[in-house]
């Protein structure tokens, strides 16, 4: 019997042993992966940095197209263009956003029609102009300005219309009815 005894203390120690150092190997293991897991939440926050600092150079960058084709074509009538990010579902949204005397206003309910035009407009800009790799400059629209109406605002459109071409050096093929248009050269079809 002491033989007995002897196999199954052996055994026990031997369990022992392992389990001692499985333990000390799974200690390594949540050191190790407490290390990690702090080097990819500082890695998380620079990119989130990053990705901030792009996001509002972005808005500003935007933004100031817009604002200055709503300002050039509505001047003290224009509403406030603004780009509001929001994270939702581990991504970035961007919600574009109207703004009169601070409040937001919904362009589908309101009588701004002609500025929700000059701003859909003026975004396309913005992405032709900021896009990289730098693309061909060239803007085709079916009746961009469709809800632009009284002559001072369409005289204004067609002068914004000649200075982004020639500022940003943008070529523009517009489809239209609209005599106020006929800017540049035309051509008849």
């Amino acid at each position: 019997m002491p033989d007995d005894r002897r196999r199954a203390l052996d055994r026990h120690l031997t369990e022992y042993r392992h389990a001692r150092r499985q333990c000390k190997e799974e200690k390594q293991a949540l050191a190790a992966a407490k290390e990690e897991a702090a080097a990819l939440t500082e890695a998380q926050q620079a990119v989130q940095a990053v990705a901030t600092h792009l996001q509002n150079s972005a808005h500003t960058r935007i933004a100031a197209v817009v604002s200055r084709c709503l300002k050039a074509v509505f001047d003290d009538e224009a509403y406030e263009f603004k780009v509001e990010f929001k994270s939702a579902r581990g991504k970035t949204e961007a919600r574009l956003v109207f703004l009169e005397g601070g409040e937001e206003i919904d362009p589908a309910e309101g009588a701004c029609g002609g500025q929700t035009d000059v701003a859909a407009f003026a975004l396309r800009v913005a992405c032709l102009v900021l896009s990289t790799p730098r693309r061909r400059r060239l803007l085709i629209l079916d009746e961009p300005m469709k809800w632009v109406n009284g002559e001072d605002y369409q005289g204004r459109v067609a002068s914004l219309l000649q200075s982004l071409a020639r500022d940003f050096g943008i070529q523009m093929v517009i489809v239209s009815d609209d005599d106020w248009l006929r800017i540049g050269k035309v051509v008849d079809l």
